[in-house]
Order: C-alpha cells, then structure tokens, then sequence
C-alpha cells in the first residue's frame, strides 16, 4: 500500500488534517474497545508518522485511555460534532493512528491487516491471505 498524501476531517468539517508522509500500514482491528469506538465490527486505523500528521484547521479534544495491551491511548475528537479522527499511542510515541473513515478519500479494505481477532464478532470475515494477529502484532 502506497498512499503519499492524506488529507481529512471530522463530520462537521470543524477538524482538518493532513500527513504529508506514505502510510506505514491500514489495520482492522476487532477489540471490543475498537468496535465500541467505530460502532461496527471493527475500527479502521492508519498507521502514519506522526511528525507528518497537521491539523490545517480546528484544535482537537482529547480523552485518554488504557488499552487491553498496557498503554495508553490518547483519543483526538472534534469538539463540536465528537467525531475521533486521531489515536496516539505512547507505546508508539513515532506513528499516528488516522480513523480511516475520516479521509477524503477512501482506502482499499483488502490491504488491512487484522488485529485482535481473538476478539472478533462471530462470522466477522477476516481474509486467509491478509496478515492477521489474535492480539497486537509484534513491533
């Protein structure tokens, strides 16, 4: 997956964003937490560098919590319509989760690799020939 430049933003379109460097990786991921998040079967992240992550207009909010893994996630929202456009990880203090929904452009499902899928809903489709991981994926 080859995807240069992204740009982004919330519902209301009071967030914009933008990352100016290639996407790292696109990951499904089927915890509960992810699926409470995205109210779907899972949530849908971008792994991206964070030096390259802008935010060209808003300020977000953010709420922070733990992960089933240890650490601590900082979730950036928009302020007025609540819409999550960012995860940042300290785990990961160099990448930057993008909320694959709020692009502009739409990214290609079959190239997301899955996580957590020990967690997954029962008959969610997770692809034989994607990589898939039952917990986080090693580093």
């Amino acid at each position: 997956m080859v995807i240069e430049h992204l740009t982004g933003g919330c519902q209301c379109g009071g967030l914009r964003y933008e990352v100016s460097e290639p996407v790292l990786g696109l990951y499904a991921c089927h915890c509960a937490e992810c699926r409470r998040q995205s109210g779907s079967a899972h949530g849908l992240t971008l792994t991206v560098p964070r030096a390259a992550l802008r935010f060209r207009c808003g300020t977000p909010r953010t709420w922070s919590r733990s992960t089933d893994s240890g650490s601590k996630l900082d979730c950036l929202f928009c302020g007025d319509c609540g819409t999550r456009v960012v995860h940042l990880r300290d785990a990961a203090p160099a990448t930057a989760g993008i909320k694959a929904g709020t692009l502009d452009e739409p990214v290609d499902l079959a190239q997301a690799i899955h996580i957590w899928t020990s967690r997954a809903l029962p008959g969610a489709l997770i692809p034989v020939d994607r990589p898939s991981y039952p917990e986080e994926p090693p580093d």
